[in-house]
């Protein structure tokens, strides 16, 4: 791989966010691109592993624009997927070939997708996967974790705010709006819980167990330090729902075909009631899908729980979404992306130790986090608090100023197209950046 040329000038980005501001709110079409470094950056083009900005910049790309990426940019495969059958048309508001055929291959790789509806996001599959649960269960509460982002939907915009004094005790926590603007009464609809606390977890259900719907959790805590489930807490989990009659709903918009084309329930080897895959489904395109076993499905089979979409299964993204699973289906794939993640965390790891800094880098290779922090482990979201942020924060600039792109709460992503080279650059690109911040 040749070197990446540094050109750390970012004037028609800078000029472009100023115009942006003027028509768009805050310049920015999501509230999480303002914190690119050292702004919002605009970019024109991408290509395998690499993005490029309108300045001109070449990134070596770990965002994977937040995780989508898993095949890389702009793969033939799923292009060529996708500009054929857009040619036979772009939205039928009918069924047609192509859904069935996706939905074929998901039923047999995800053990929990007996039957399947598709979405446009993970934020309204999310809401159709508790409807469900609401619907067959008769109980309206659902139970949640500190630090699991479900979408950006009022129900679900709670506990992701790290303030330990507002946050209450553990035993008991108080949920905090993530954002103005959410009416309080919705906090009705569930408890929130610390994650990783199965004993807690049987206590609450055990002292509300008429009320409560649905378990709803990240398999593995990606969005908030990249947190790996204790040994048996997943099983945990859903020994407790099978006991209470509760759903288990697995939200696997990270983890989904990332970890393993069955998911991290197949990984894990913890089967959900109910799931809900996004993100690296369709390289880009957006699509969502809410799978689960034929009787918690059947509400909305047989029309008792309605879920609509006059775009859901539009042509261009079930073709984008069948040629990204094509493309995962190929041989050794995921065994390839587990081995260069782990390479990179042990290489990370090194550069740490040989540079006498306090970087903690955790998870599980496909995806991993690195923040700075005099601990070992970090368990969960309360223990976030034991990261330097401003430190991290740096250590994400100095990689991005080296050309590697990393996304800014320190999440890594690896794709099916980064290869070892690309392994070893990021690795000395992040010696270099803590060396420079020692």
């Amino acid at each position: 791989m040749h070197e990446i040329e540094m050109r750390l000038e970012h004037t028609k980005s800078a000029t472009l966010l100023e115009r942006s501001k003027k028509v768009l709110a805050g310049g920015v079409s999501s509230e999480f691109r303002k914190f690119n470094h050292p702004h919002a950056l605009f970019y024109e083009r991408s290509e395998g592993v690499y993005i490029y900005d309108v300045d001109g910049n070449k990134y070596l790309d770990f965002t994977l624009s937040q995780g989508p990426m898993i095949v890389g940019h702009s793969h033939p495969h799923v292009l060529k997927r996708i500009r054929e059958y857009s040619e036979k048309g772009q939205l039928f508001a009918g069924q047609h070939i192509l859904e069935v055929e996706l939905a074929e291959k998901l039923n047999k790789h995800i053990p929990s997708a007996e039957l399947m509806r598709f979405c446009l996001d993970g934020s309204t599959a999310v809401q159709t996967a508790l409807r469900v649960a609401r619907a067959k269960t008769g109980r309206n509460k659902f139970i949640r974790f500190e630090g699991h982002y479900h979408g950006w939907l009022d129900n679900v915009s709670w506990g992701l705010t790290l303030d330990e004094k507002r946050m209450g005790k553990r035993e008991n926590p108080n949920p905090l709006p993530w954002t103005t603007g959410i009416a309080d009464g919705i906090k009705e609809e569930f408890i929130i819980l610390p994650w990783n606390d199965l004993e807690l977890v049987k206590k609450t259900i055990a002292e509300n167990q008429n009320k409560i719907a649905a378990v709803i959790t990240e398999p593995i805590m990606c969005n908030s330090g990249c947190i790996l489930p204790e040994k048996g807490f997943l099983q945990g989990l859903r020994e407790c729902c099978t006991r209470n009659g509760s759903a288990l709903i697995f939200d696997e918009v990270i983890t989904g075909f990332r970890t393993d084309l069955g998911g991290a329930q197949k990984f894990f080897d913890v089967t959900p009631d109910l799931s809900v895959f996004a993100k690296a489904l369709a390289s880009g395109y957006p699509i969502s899908a809410i799978v689960g076993k034929k009787e918690w499905m059947r509400p909305v089979a047989e029309g008792k729980v309605i879920h609509a979409g006059t775009m859901n299964s539009a042509c261009a993204l079930i073709a984008a979404a069948l040629g990204t699973i094509e493309v995962l289906e190929e041989e050794g794939t995921h065994k390839r992306i587990h081995a260069l993640g782990q390479r990179l965390m042990s290489g990370l790891r090194k550069a740490n130790e040989e540079t006498g800094q306090n970087l903690l880098v955790q998870g599980l290779g496909p995806m991993f986090h690195t923040g700075f922090a005099n601990v070992s482990k970090v368990t969960d979201f309360r223990e976030l608090q034991a990261y330097e942020q401003p430190k991290s924060k740096k250590f994400v600039q100095g990689l991005q100023q080296r050309g590697v792109r990393v996304i800014g709460r320190g999440l890594w992503y690896i794709s099916a197209v980064h290869d070892e080279k690309h392994i070893e650059y990021a690795i000395k690109m992040a010696k270099e950046t803590l060396m420079e911040l020692k």
